[in-house]
């Protein structure tokens, strides 16, 4: 019996598994489309988490990481009543703020950068927080994202936090795919006009959050489901 003959090594590989789920990338002018609809919606979005000052908001973002704004409302709104200054967080210590915010998830490491960044505040910038992305990343527990959201909502620059909302939103619509958080803020910037850039972060949590869910993504409901390139969109 003469063996099998050996396939082909210039043989086509099967289709991934991990398919595409978008058609195809958006047009400039359905991009453009796509933000004036949700701009028409919410001129001036907001975000959702509790803050009463640049040293607030930073503290609340970095709690916030793999929580809920919810959830960290629920513990910083008591909190920053008391304590909304880096000598004032100093001064409550570790042990306090963990038990002040120990319905967070991840709290114990968490009071403890948050404690770190306070010192590093107050000894390399005077109580402040910095206005860069360099020297805001070099706070404890203050990665890309967190910077980003802090230059975004407390000192008006437009860039762009890419979160678990902004990245399938981002990819599922054919807005900025692309592989990595990097990658799709790096996208994001070159994709969105000018115009829309200050608010473009907001839109795209708030419309992944409530419309353009994981799981369920709400398709009939959405304002810029014409212009989506997303292949399995839900008619019902």
């Amino acid at each position: 019996m003469s063996p099998r003959p050996k396939k082909s090594a210039n043989k086509k590989a099967s289709p991934s598994k991990s398919k595409k789920e978008y058609q195809r990338r958006m047009k400039p002018e359905e991009i453009d489309t796509f933000f004036s609809r949700l701009q028409a919606i919410n001129p001036e979005p907001k975000g959702e988490l509790y803050y009463v000052n640049a040293y607030t908001l930073l503290v609340a973002v970095v709690l916030s990481a793999q929580a809920t704004d919810v959830g960290v409302n629920k513990a910083t709104e008591p909190l920053f009543k008391k304590v909304s200054t880096p000598e004032a967080m100093v001064k409550l210590g570790e042990d306090k703020l963990r038990e002040a915010i120990r319905t967070i998830g991840l709290y114990r490491n968490k009071a403890k950068n948050v404690i770190l960044l306070s010192k590093k505040l107050l000894e390399e910038h005077g109580g402040q927080v910095p206005e860069t992305r360099e020297a805001l990343e070099a706070l404890p527990g203050v990665g890309r994202k967190t910077a980003n959201v802090v230059l975004n909502i407390g000192f008006g620059h437009p860039t762009i936090a890419v979160d678990t909302h902004l990245f399938r939103v981002s990819n599922r619509t054919g807005l900025a795919p692309g592989g990595t958080p990097l990658a799709v803020e790096t996208a994001l910037e070159k994709q969105i006009p000018a115009k829309y850039l200050l608010h473009a972060h907001h839109w795209l949590i708030l419309h992944g959050r409530y419309i353009c869910k994981a799981r369920k993504p709400e398709c009939p409901a959405c304002p810029v489901s014409d212009v989506c390139q997303f292949k399995a969109k839900s008619t019902a």
